[in-house]
């Protein structure tokens, strides 16, 4: 049986990427004021990319914790990259906080099992 801190350890990074890939979702709802019925189909998808790549990689760190743990790091890594500091403070936090977060969990996790 597992102990309390190993439950949490298990469970906080796989909620957490749940959590983030909800919350970037809601920036999509966006283009249902901005677009008419057949664009707007295609702009929710392109607007969804980001949530589709996050789902994936919470996928491959549900089975790869270490794996699934450098991906969220790198993905805040290149967040930094591709916006090229055109961004405030609070926003980078906003979102490089939580995938660093959840990476160094799901890194922890790993090295918990081994």
């Amino acid at each position: 049986m597992q102990s309390k801190k190993n439950k949490w350890l298990f469970w906080t990074p796989r909620v957490l990427g749940i959590l983030f890939s909800l919350f970037i979702s809601l920036f999509a709802l966006d283009v249902f004021g901005e677009y008419a019925f057949p664009e707007v189909l295609v702009a929710l998808f392109m607007h969804l990319v980001p949530t589709f790549i996050f789902v994936i990689i919470l996928i491959i760190a549900w089975k790869k914790e270490k794996v699934g743990g450098v991906l969220y790091i790198l993905l805040g890594i290149v967040y930094i990259i591709v916006t090229k500091g055109r961004m405030d403070f609070d926003s980078y936090l906003i979102i490089i906080g939580p995938l660093s977060l959840t990476g160094i969990l799901f890194i922890l996790n790993s090295k918990r099992k081994h």
